[in-house]
């Protein structure tokens, strides 16, 4: 192996001899990988196709023992280096262009011990994983609505999903962490071992280390569960959504109703007419007795006119991967986020008007509906502090082409700044780009100072910056 040139965190570039490149692909169970290397371009690609970013080395761990080593090389050599879980971060931080990346796409493992309803799971595993082990057991918790999306990085950040007005955040179910920190050692953190460091990584993101292992409690679920989606023209979404609104306030724990602005995909219960047309559509699931949850939904089978509806029991699993198609990987994305304590019939209205020059059939403005669990713990109760959030907003611009960039982009700038007056102030940390470093502050929220005490502790030289970085201070 040939010595190789490193950026180091501040962009200058470090020798690297090929005597300590050697002796850390010795040292590794898993893969050392230099650019041109079978497996290089593969551990480089991450979901949003905006991103294309080559680092210099790459750790493909395979094992605890290969994060450990990755860390304490970085660590020596003062390298520039990014961690890649699933790789589905929209701001693309999970990749460096010539740094370090330390892959741990390759660690998947999950252990389910039904008899305690409790999870363990390595920081690779997306969310299919998860469920997949899970539901063999008819258990589940709060994760996110895309299977690909990783373990990892939704739960740091927060984590929600159909389950969460049941059960709350990822992190309101997270009961324990090993994390490597930037000094090269395991920690366990919990509630009652180093409290500090678990509670900044429910919600504070990568920048405290790297967890190589979660341990989540879990919940009966399933296996099947009464989901699905009714369809209503564009020209109905305004008043659709004010009686979501009245709606939404009527809500048992165990019914979520998520709501999408987009055109019509293919779906095979519409009629083909409706294809390519613009429409709002309502997502509903329930977790609970079906009879209990066809009549929580059947309100929202008459908000308008029906153009088509599709609801049913289906598998747990099934239903958290019918978003998957709208969703799949190598397509250019980019998003815009805002929190809603209320929809406003001016926030409807600002979002009404913005699907009415969708600039990609696959734009999409979507509201998911948070409230019930989420909103019970304190505000410092975790890093993740927005317990006000009843709507999750995420302005999702995606397109095919580089040409199509600033016209979607700009749309979805657009739609951010008019409904910005109408939002809470408070952002998802997981949808923020890498262009809205104003804006940490407001996704971390009032425990910022926290974290930053926290980032002095368990990361002094911002080793891990490559995230929403919280930059030690006083």
């Amino acid at each position: 192996m040939n010595s190789v040139n490193v950026l180091d965190g501040e962009g200058a570039p470090v020798a690297i001899d090929a005597a300590a490149l050697e002796a850390l692909k010795s040292s590794l169970r898993g893969l050392l990988l230099c650019p041109g290397d079978e497996g290089f371009d593969a551990a480089r690609t991450v979901w949003n196709a905006m991103v294309d970013r080559r680092p210099a080395l790459v750790v493909r761990c395979v094992g605890v023992a290969d994060i450990l080593q990755a860390v304490r090389f970085a660590q020596a050599h003062r390298l520039l280096t990014a961690v890649k879980g699933g790789g589905h971060n929209i701001a693309g931080n999970a990749v460096c262009d010539g740094g370090l990346l330390i892959d741990l796409s390759q660690m998947r493992a999950v252990l389910v011990d039904p008899e305690q309803e409790v999870a363990q799971v390595e920081p690779g595993a997306t969310l299919a994983d998860f469920d997949h082990e899970c539901q063999a057991f008819g258990l589940a918790t709060p994760v996110g609505i895309n299977s690909t999306t990783g373990i990892a990085g939704l739960t740091l950040g927060g984590g929600f999903g159909w389950l969460s007005r049941m059960h709350g955040m990822t992190v309101d179910n997270l009961l324990a962490a090993d994390v490597v920190t930037a000094d090269g050692h395991l920690l366990y953190a919990s509630v009652d071992e180093n409290p500090d460091l678990f509670w900044a990584i429910r919600g504070g993101g990568g920048n405290f280390g790297i967890v190589s292992r979660f341990v989540f409690q879990l919940h009966p679920v399933g296996p099947e569960v009464l989901s699905g989606l009714v369809v209503y023209a564009l020209k109905d979404a305004a008043a659709a959504l004010r009686q979501f609104r009245d709606y939404v306030a009527t809500l048992d724990d165990d019914t979520t109703v998520w709501t999408v602005l987009r055109k019509a995909p293919p779906l095979p219960f519409l009629p083909p007419e409706v294809h390519g047309t613009e429409i709002i559509a309502f997502c509903v699931f329930h977790a609970g007795d079906p009879e209990a949850g066809r009549q929580a939904i059947e309100p929202v089978r008459h908000f308008g006119t029906v153009l088509g509806e599709f609801i049913g029991l289906q598998p747990y699993t099934a239903w958290q991967k019918t978003f998957d198609p709208l969703l799949t990987p190598g397509v250019r994305n980019y998003w815009k986020s805002h929190n809603f304590a209320q929809l406003s019939d001016a926030a409807i209205a600002v979002a009404v008007k913005a699907v009415h020059s969708l600039p990609s059939p696959h734009c999409e403005i979507f509201f998911g509906l948070v409230g019930g669990a989420t909103t019970r713990p304190s505000p410092a109760a975790t890093a993740y502090s927005h317990r006000d959030a009843l709507y999750v907003c995420n302005v999702h611009g995606r397109w095919e082409t580089a040409a199509e960039d600033a016209q979607c982009t700009a749309w979805a700038r657009a739609f951010f700044r008019d409904a910005a007056p109408y939002a809470t102030g408070g952002v998802y940390v997981n949808f923020l780009t890498d262009d809205e470093p104003e804006r940490i502050k407001a996704a971390y929220g009032p425990g910022y100072d926290r974290l930053v005490a926290a980032k002095n502790t368990y990361d002094p030289g911002n080793l891990f910056r490559m995230n929403q970085n919280i930059r030690p201070g006083t």
